[in-house]
């Protein structure tokens, strides 16, 4: 397909995309549209430095691999390079979602699919609502000079709902949002989001301010997500250790940071906003075990990272799009399920805090979760809403606190948002996991 330089490390990256957006403000559609990009990422790496070019001019992509060639300096021994012998060579074709193509469902389908629940939004309490339906199908082409020839898609679509619920004095923005990767599956949701809308409205209604203080906490399967991916999973992206040498022993493998019972796992396998059959430099994605029954055994990946720390390659290189280049990124992280069922783990919990649904997270060492909704838990139940502004912990003093994952396991996708990374975002991702018991959290 192309005439790759003599002397040189080429790879070529196409994408083709297609993605439909419906946004209504109450029940006033504000716009709908679809939109079609193909676009091309060219790298060319000459032992010492790496070239790149991102263009949507694909007729002319000979000419620039060409230029780009012009620019480095030719190496005999390239294929001998460290880096360039670690790239997988893979050849195949995965089109997944051919025969499912978001694409192919016409417009006013999905436009009345979001009309058909905001049809149901009539409490008062709810005084103002935005909506959107999104979907994203995407299939990538990669080649390089290597021989690899692989094509693949990936698809997701879903909706997103942002309510302002008034009582009195009593306010707040609750978002309601779920993702699936085929339009007859998203159908099935109907009755998930009116059911989520009625619980956010009953806790803004009822819930009390927290007392400050430590507390046992059981986290759901989203928000026990959304704190492997905020706290954990980014200090598992193995370019943040890349010359820091504090960072590196503090993320030593081997290293015991958890029970027994807590294994943490990025998966790019899974069904989902996170699934990656290949990365971006077309290394085969992969089930990666980051922690194992407790102990620290593995980083995420790309092929430069897994070089410079003596390591394997493990299918996280990722961009956001053809505009820019791959940079480590997880897929969809979780915590592996427990043994126990959930309503022993409850039982067992005289007081403590259950945090159903997240609004954000963020952190490193140090760890924020802002939840959406969380209620009491009284002598093994669950009880009364209660307003938290934070809980905060340590990561690894967090993970050592974690006594109790559940049998019950869900991993979610979600629309409206995404993981950023230097300038790369929104980047879909993947997250979930048991019902998780920390024995005990700051909690405001």
């Amino acid at each position: 397909m192309f005439i790759f330089p003599q002397g040189l490390y080429v790879d070529v990256r196409l994408e083709e995309s297609e993605t439909t957006e419906i946004r209504f403000k109450q029940r006033t559609l504000q716009g709908q549209k679809v939109r079609r990009i193909k676009g091309a990422l060219i790298r060319v790496f000459d032992g010492q430095r790496w070239y790149y070019s991102s263009t949507t001019d694909l007729e002319n992509l000979q000419a620039q691999i060409d230029s780009l060639a012009q620019m480095a300096a030719p190496n005999p021994g390239i294929s001998e390079h460290p880096l360039v012998r670690e790239f997988e060579v893979n050849r195949e074709t995965l089109l997944r979602y051919q025969q499912k193509s978001v694409g192919d469902v016409p417009l006013e389908e999905k436009k009345a699919l979001l009309e058909k629940i905001l049809r149901k939004i009539t409490d008062p309490a709810v005084v103002n609502h935005t909506s959107y339906y999104v979907d994203n199908r995407t299939v990538k082409s990669f080649y390089s000079s290597l021989g690899a020839d692989l094509t693949f898609d990936r698809q997701i679509c879903g909706m997103r709902f942002a309510l302002d619920i008034v009582f009195g004095e009593k306010r707040d923005q609750m978002v309601v949002s779920k993702a699936a990767t085929t339009f007859d599956e998203l159908r099935g949701f109907k009755e998930f989001f009116l059911e989520e809308m009625a619980k956010d409205v009953a806790y803004v209604r009822d819930a009390e301010p927290v007392v400050p203080g430590e507390y046992q906490v059981l986290l759901s399967p989203e928000a026990t997500g959304v704190f492997t991916h905020e706290s954990f999973g980014h200090k598992s992206e193995s370019d943040f250790m890349v010359g820091d040498e504090t960072m590196k022993a503090e993320w030593a493998l081997g290293k015991r940071i958890g029970r027994d019972l807590l294994t943490i796992i990025d998966d790019s396998s899974e069904t989902g906003s996170g699934y990656t059959p290949f990365d971006d430099e077309g290394t085969r994605g992969r089930k990666t075990e980051i922690i194992s029954a407790g102990i620290l055994t593995g980083r995420l990946h790309s092929t430069a990272t897994a070089v410079a720390l003596g390591e394997e390659p493990t299918g996280n290189a990722r961009a956001v799009s053809f505009e820019f280049e791959p940079i480590v990124r997880m897929t969809t992280t979780y915590i592996d399920r427990g043994d126990r069922p959930l309503k022993d783990i409850l039982a067992e919990m005289e007081e403590g805090i259950f945090v159903d649904t997240i609004k954000h997270g963020s952190g490193m060492s140090t760890f924020t979760l802002a939840p959406a909704r969380a209620y009491k838990i009284e002598n093994g139940k669950i009880t009364k809403p209660l307003r938290i502004s934070v809980i905060t912990g340590n990561v690894f003093t967090t993970l050592q606190e974690v006594d109790a994952l559940s049998q019950e396991f869900r991993l979610g996708s979600f629309v409206g948002g995404g993981c950023g990374k230097m300038e790369q975002y929104p980047l879909p991702v993947g997250f979930g996991g048991p019902y998780t018991r920390v024995r005990k959290l700051q909690v405001q």
